[in-house]
């Protein structure tokens, strides 16, 4: 009886609460060409109750029976409240907001198109779903498939950049794209890439650190913007828009292998928050990651490890024979050619509370740990020995060394080991408001970090002996920054924008030396430790302030005029600006626009103050070679001066074309010219007395060579760059949609000749080789485009994703630090990687209105980097066509074996290529909705 009670109280009780609701629908589209927006906040009045619009800009909610009216939002529009009708269906149309229009990379447009065709400058708008879609397992690997000026791939040889993979925009290199988490500046990565690979000698913010899942877009602005923004916006600004409205608690799980089976990853990404009053919110996320290595070996060529040029061991016939017999048991000789073994946990959180109807204090903040865990090349036991103290001798085993030392019976030699601990944060704190008479005001604290530390394991350091540790803390890097903005706008009237502000920061980086035995002579093989006589901690401040016009000349016609002037503590004042304009046509279908600006990047504090001893293998003997910084004795002796800023002159030209709310297309040349950009110097060897001081020193320390950082050269940029969209085609009941991307670089050019220090130049020393020229200029694929179709069937989505990578070129044909005769064949032969195309599919299905599940197959083809030689002079043509060189006898096996390192890397060559080397890979994942 209880229980018939109690059921019919609570039967009664949802018959009452259905009777005092009601189901309201509608749709959001935006005023100026009726296209949907989604994304959109719908919000009770009044109450904490909302949804926001799905990909139709459609939306449903249940409301209370006493509601009357709804609050519809999105950034970039301006909010209306609108009263809910007696029919409960709501069809509302957001004008766009102008003073939004000023605002560089802050939401501009509609969430729905790819990129904004009716901006005064070229900004791509990349969505969540779009990030999801490529089936890539972080951020910066998923814009490689959206972005076509965008690069990243992962090192061939890993050691320190195992933690991040260096990426650019438009060719640029890392250092030159600013980052921006909610439109404010994300702290840099500690880390200077050294390995001669694109990105070398560049510091970049680490994306990879950033969760895909707490992102709800990103906008792209393909424009120099130092005028807005400072140092480090040459090539352009990536704003990533954290999630906001609360919708409903979401969790997705991943997971996923390569062809081969290796390579396994999964992910658990929760992300989930609470509204808080009309326009309040907190949204957090959480996930955890890990990523086993793939592994790619090839069979190593037993000519190039006896080869007396470029070998590791001699070619008398012992041998020969122990080498053999090493190969005819271990083909590959154990070498480790893989990725990096990666855990993370991600956290993040984002989050609005309004004070007033017109303040809101806002917040966000996250914490990235990282674990990586790289391979070195393996130390056969013909290449290195342990000195027993990494293993056990085997009276029955054999000896591959061919010392007859007993010690060495069944010694197999030994695998070093890195493990990167990597820690970055960042948080923003701030105050939004506007007063009575319209004057906005943002008020903001970021502060933000990177820590690297190192630990080398199974090892040893062979100036030690017998002595030896075989785990090393070789130390690592740190960076801290802390920055002030002020930002004060107002639209003045309904043509003229005013906007003015001021930025502080002050920035601190840190060499920190590792254990002693990591770099004491040789240091731990494989990763020498940094010296603690080249420890440091550097620091810097900055202020700069700003002023922003913007003025509608006609309704069809924009002008915006952009100031700024900065100063820093270490090398002086920087004055730039900008003007930018747009003309709509053809009753605002048809938008051209353009953009001129100058602009400056600070040289980091990475570059001013990195000293490094390091150890390289050459001939058959360890050498050392340094990398000192501007403020050593060593630079003082080359005459290398201080670094200042570079400078560069940015230039726009395009045009938008949306002639139906389905069809949108952009078009824009770009001109960037770079004078007294930074560049990591070539090594500058012994001057066989010229200078005697320099001499001295490199002997002193047993160094073959000294590099440094100095602003050498001069370069010169054009591209072109066409996005494109057509969705919502229908196919009787079912819709199809369909995108391009592309990126063409017309030309990317050193102009006139490096320059070097008066004292090196005397000598004929040389401070940019045809390897580092290569390295900055062709080593990003020459063109990229990207061609997708989405089809929808009911609850079923298909994606197919073409990506054409073009060509690369390096320039690593030098074997002058082999052979006697000192020929580079730098100026004869080239490594150009041919053109790819890889092919992505992703399938999608939607269980329930919780639960969507997909299966992504990335590379379908199995596609592989393949590179061929490219003659360009007559000895590099006369070579190609006989196989030897006939100045000295060197053969093209040689060459091949000393790039590829006697084919442990195959694919890629020592210094890396334009994609990956890992092939086929899938990923499924599990998306569910609470």
């Amino acid at each position: 009886m209880r229980k018939l009670l109690l059921f019919c109280v609570f039967s009664g009780a949802m018959v009452w609460a259905q009777a005092q609701s009601r189901q309201v629908t509608g749709i959001v589209t935006s005023s100026a060409d009726n296209a949907p927006i989604p994304g959109a906040n719908v919000v009770v009045k009044g109450s904490t109750t909302g949804t926001v619009t799905d990909a139709e800009g459609k939306f449903s909610l249940n409301v209370s029976a006493d509601a009357t009216a709804l609050i519809i939002s999105f950034i970039g529009y301006t909010t209306k409240d609108v009263t809910i009708p007696a029919s409960n269906y709501v069809a509302v149309s957001l004008a766009a907001s102008a003073e939004e229009l000023q605002e560089v990379v802050v939401s501009v447009g509609r969430g729905a198109e790819r990129t904004f065709t009716d901006t005064p400058l070229p900004v791509d708008n990349i969505t969540v779903k779009d990030l999801a879609t490529t089936g890539q397992p972080t951020f910066d690997r998923a814009l490689q498939f959206k972005v076509p000026s965008f690069n990243t791939v992962m090192t061939p040889v890993n050691d320190a950049t195992s933690l991040l993979d260096p990426y650019e925009l438009r060719n640029m290199g890392p250092s030159r794209t600013l980052i921006l988490i909610n439109g404010k500046r994300k702290n840099l990565s500690s880390l200077v890439y050294t390995q001669t690979s694109p990105g070398r000698g560049e510091t970049g913010a680490d994306l990879s650190a950033i969760p895909q899942d707490a992102i709800k877009r990103v906008e792209i602005l393909r424009d120099g913007a130092s005028a807005q923004y400072g140092s480090d916006a040459i090539a352009g600004v990536m704003n990533i828009i954290l999630k906001d409205r609360f919708d409903t608690p979401t969790l997705r799980i991943n997971t996923g292998v390569s062809s081969k089976g290796d390579g396994a990853n999964y992910s658990i990404n929760y992300n989930s928050g609470a509204n808080i009053g009309k326009k309040g919110f907190i949204n957090y996320h959480v996930s955890f990651s890990r990523q086993q290595r793939m592994v790619r070996n090839s069979t190593v060529s037993l000519a190039g490890e006896t080869d007396p040029v470029v070998g590791l061991t001699g070619n008398d016939p012992v041998s020969v024979q122990n080498v053999k017999n090493f190969l005819a048991a271990f083909p590959d000789a154990k070498n480790q050619n893989a990725s990096a073994d990666n855990t993370s946990a991600k956290f993040l959180i984002n989050m609005s509370i309004p004070l007033t109807e017109k303040t809101e204090f806002y917040a966000n903040a996250a914490y990235v740990y990282r674990k990586a865990l790289s391979y070195a090349n393996y130390r056969t036991p013909y290449w290195k020995v342990d000195y027993g103290l990494l293993h056990t001798p085997d009276p029955n085993g054999v000896d591959y060394t061919g010392t007859g030392d007993p010690l060495y019976k069944g010694y197999v030699g030994y695998q070093p080991t890195m493990d990167g601990d990597l820690n970055d944060y960042n948080a923003t704190a701030g105050i939004r408001t506007t007063s009575d008479n319209g004057w906005k005001q943002d008020m903001s604290l970021t502060v933000g970090g990177n820590k690297m530390l190192f630990t080398v394991n199974n090892t040893v350091n062979h100036s030690l002996g017998a002595a030896s540790p075989v785990s090393f803390k070789p130390g690592g890097f740190a960076f801290h920054h802390v920055v002030g903005n002020v930002d004060v706008s107002k639209q003045v009237s309904h043509r003229v924008f005013v906007g003015f502000g001021t930025e502080f920061r002050s920035e601190t980086w840190q060499e920190i030396a590792g254990d002693t035995a990591s770099y004491s002579g040789q240091g731990a093989n494989s990763f020498p430790g940094y010296s603690s006589k080249n420890a440091i901690t550097a620091t810097r401040f900055n202020i700069g302030g700003y002023a922003d016009f913007g003025f509608d000349i006609t309704d069809a016609w924009y002008v915006g005029v952009t100031g700024r002037s900065e100063k820093y503590s270490d090398f002086g004042n920087a004055n730039v600006g900008k003007i930018s304009t747009r003309l709509k046509v053809i009753e605002d279908k048809l938008t051209l626009r353009t953009s001129f600006s100058n602009g400056f990047r600070a040289p980091t504090l990475a570059q001013q103050y990195l000293s490094l001893n390091q150890a390289s293998f050459q001939n058959g003997t360890i050498v050392i070679q340094g990398l000192a910084n501007n403020y050593s004795r060593e630079a003082s002796l080359l005459g290398v001066p201080k670094l200042k800023a570079e400078k560069s002159i940015n230039f726009t030209a395009g045009l938008g074309l949306n002639p139906n709310h389905d069809f949108s297309l952009t078009f824009d040349y770009y001109y960037i010219d770079i004078t007294d950009r930074i560049v990591y110097s070539s090594k500058v060897g012994p001057t066989g007395g010229a200078n005697p001081q320099l001499d001295a020193l490199l002997t002193s320390v047993g160094s073959t060579g000294i590099s440094f950082f100095i602003n050498g050269v001069h370069t010169r940029t054009q591209g072109l760059d066409l996005v494109g969209s057509y969705r919502n085609i229908r196919l009787g009941e079912n819709t199809l949609n369909l995108n391009f991307a592309g990126n063409y670089t017309m030309s990317n050019d050193l102009i006139g000749s490096p320059t070097a220090p008066t004292q090196i130049a005397a000598v004929g020393g040389k401070i940019f080789t045809p390897t580092e020229e290569a390295l900055m200029l062709t080593s990003r694929p020459k063109y990229k485009y990207i061609v997708g179709a989405e089809y929808v069937v009911k609850k079923l989505s298909f994606n197919l994703n073409n990506t054409i990578i073009g060509p690369t070129t390096f320039s690593n044909v030098d074997l002058s630090d082999f052979d006697g005769a000192g020929i580079s064949r730098l100026n004869d032969l080239q490594v150009t990687f041919n053109t790819r195309v890889l092919t992505d599919i992703a399938i999608g299905c939607k269980l329930s209105d919780r639960a969507t599940v997909s299966l992504n197959v990335n590379n379908i083809f199995n596609i592989l980097p393949e590179w061929h030689y490219k003659a360009i002079s007559p000895a590099g043509a006369a070579l190609l066509a006989s196989g030897t060189d006939t100045r000295d006898g060197t053969t093209l096996d040689q060459i091949t074996n000393a790039i590829t390192f006697n084919n442990r890397y195959h694919y890629t060559t020592y210094d890396g290529s334009q994609f990956s080397q890992f092939g086929m890979t899938f990923l499924g994942q599990l998306i569910y909705k609470f």
